[in-house]
């Protein structure tokens, strides 16, 4: 096992996150497979300032205007190429979801043509959180992704778990597949899987994964591709295409101190019942309204002096989450553009304001949420540590509201065991 902290040189893998949790998500599983990896937030200004083997530059570029997500995707990819990295990774979430234009398709197409490439893989796999691809088809756990309450998120509703419809809808590129059946046959089938594929004018290719060791196959099959497009899972299986092994100082933070709170904007499934086994142990929770938020009451006033007195005994919870039916209300009244804007912004304010009474290591859930919170701390980068659960590790951030720093997570929706609230301030 290597040390890391005696490695030297510099970026091999340069990462474009089109979220801020799914950013974590993969920087959480190229830190496990041994990379030193530092998060950004958003494109920097400047140079790389520390020694790592991998960059994620997280951005906020999910749902927003495809033509906007390309110009942001575009600008981390040309800081990326100046940090030196030798391989590109487009990041997006393991349940494929987007609107309906984009952006993975969008995204992807100009990331290849910029790279000059005209061949790339698309994957959302990821079989530790239960998220797999048999032939073509997405699966959440047992069921189709249009059947796990994906069908009814607010923002990316997902009713077609065909990858190979999906993003031939958002793609100017022709889309093929990888079926599991040449996975198991080894990288060398793969490559020469790819090989006809590109023959038969197909540009972008849906790849099968069950299991953990199709990744670590389909990994090596990738080694020297200008780009990957994948959801996180695929990471674990490039490090060592850069000769780099799992190493634990890879992980290793400052120790965790401070005050304990989680705020949480995610209205997915996996969150709901966080939500809901964090209320039933008794701890302080505080359920934020939107409609109080629209008619102009001081909720995050509200909220941190409810907190205040709470924090000294324990962690708190803030949260919006709801179920899908009282989201579609909200949304009915308000607008979805409106009420989604909103919340986040609230929120935001209050993890602002927590961390200002002293709290410091905070939880966040939800990938629009943690945008927000995230830019109201200021948070220009983060060092990525160990793993909570799946997908989602504490990360060690400095922000002008703790100048000595602070741990966040930053968990995307739909990930975590239901009691992951109360654990994750056990494992630090």
């Amino acid at each position: 096992m290597g040390n890391s902290t005696e490695r030297k040189g510099g970026v091999r893998l340069g990462c474009i996150a089109d979220d801020f949790t799914g950013a974590t998500d993969l920087a959480n599983n190229l830190v496990r497979a041994g990379m030193r990896v530092v998060q950004t937030i958003g494109v920097p200004g400047a140079p790389l300032d520390a020694q790592a083997d991998a960059v994620v530059v997280a951005l906020k570029s999910r749902t927003i205007a495809p033509a906007e997500a390309v110009a942001q995707s575009l600008a981390a990819l040309q800081w990326l190429k100046e940090q030196g990295a030798e391989q590109i990774y487009f990041k997006y979430c393991s349940t494929f979801d987007s609107t309906p234009e984009g952006n993975i398709g969008p995204v992807t197409d100009a990331l290849m043509q910029a790279l000059g490439t005209g061949f790339t893989v698309a994957t959302p796999a990821f079989p530790d959180n239960k998220r797999t691809v048999f032939k073509g088809y997405l699966f959440a756990g047992d069921v189709l992704l249009n059947e796990s309450g994906m069908q009814d998120h607010p923002l990316t509703p997902m009713t077609d778990p065909n990858l190979v419809r999906v993003l031939q809808a958002q793609t100017q590129k022709k889309v093929g597949l990888v079926d599991y059946q040449t996975i198991a046959q080894g990288a060398d089938a793969v490559r020469a899987r790819f090989a006809a594929l590109q023959a038969e004018g197909v540009g972008i290719a849906i790849v099968d994964a069950l299991a953990n060791a199709d990744l670590v196959t389909l990994g090596a099959a990738l080694k020297g591709m200008p780009l990957v497009t994948a959801g996180s899972g695929v990471a674990i299986g490039l490090p060592a295409n850069f000769g780099i092994a799992p190493d634990s100082q890879a992980a290793a933070l400052p120790a965790a101190e401070g005050r304990q709170a989680v705020v949480s904007g995610s209205c997915s499934v996996a969150t709901n019942q966080q939500v809901a086994e964090f209320i039933a142990t008794g701890r302080p929770a505080l359920a934020i309204d939107p409609l109080r938020i629209a008619e102009g009451a001081d909720v995050r006033g509200e909220a941190l002096a409810w907190a205040k007195d709470k924090l000294a005994s324990g962690p708190v919870l803030v949260y919006s989450t709801a179920e899908p039916a009282s989201v579609r209300a909200i949304q009915g009244r308000l607008g979805v553009e409106k009420a989604g804007a909103m919340v986040e912004e609230t929120i935001a304010g209050i993890a602002r304001g927590l961390v200002e009474l002293g709290v410091r290591q905070l939880v966040v859930a939800g990938g629009e949420t943690s945008g927000a919170c995230v830019q109201a701390l200021e948070i220009a980068q983060m060092r990525i540590g160990a793993q909570i659960d799946p997908g989602v590790p504490w990360c060690h951030a400095l922000s002008p509201a703790a100048p000595q720093g602070l741990h966040i997570t930053l968990k995307s929706g739909n990930f975590g065991t239901p009691d992951f609230f109360t654990k994750a301030f056990a494992k630090r």
